[in-house]
């Protein structure tokens, strides 16, 4: 995780000593002074029609150095951590099975609880193995086009 801000490094400074001391919390990652802007204007961090204020924005880059995700959030709405961290999840183990994951995985109220959806079929003999594969009970099928099968 890293932090950006255009911001001073002195501001910075003070934020990491006043969140310790207001609320016990350590700031574990660094914090990137861009005091020009240039970084977060390449990012598409700067409101138009606020001056130099920033979105809050978050960025889920891979291990392969690919955009996964961006939220952007204005300045009067706060992030959501529990989103952030259940989007990073969710990116993750769509990796780790090769599955994709549902809205608010994986709590999915319509497929389950830790459910993910099967890509789709895109032949006729894969939509046939398909529904063999959920009459043998290897997952479950809303429709052919539809399948998904527990993963947590």
């Amino acid at each position: 995780m890293i932090g950006l801000s255009v911001d001073q490094l002195q501001s910075h400074l003070k934020w990491v000593e006043w969140i310790k001391e207001k609320a016990n919390v350590d700031i574990p990652f660094p914090i990137i002074a861009d005091e020009l802007g240039r970084s977060a204007t390449k990012l598409g961090m700067i409101h138009p029609s606020k001056g130099t204020n920033t979105v809050r924005a978050v960025f889920i880059v891979d291990d392969e150095g690919y955009l996964r995700l961006m939220m952007y959030y204005p300045q009067e709405v706060g992030r959501s951590v529990d989103e952030v961290l259940r989007a990073l999840s969710a990116l993750q183990d769509s990796k780790k099975y090769g599955l994709a994951m549902p809205e608010n995985y994986p709590n999915n109220e319509f497929l389950g609880k830790g459910e993910a959806i099967i890509s789709p079929a895109s032949t006729v003999k894969e939509v046939n193995d398909r529904k063999e594969a959920a009459a043998k009970g290897e997952f479950e099928c809303l429709d052919w086009w539809l399948c998904h099968k527990k993963v947590k």
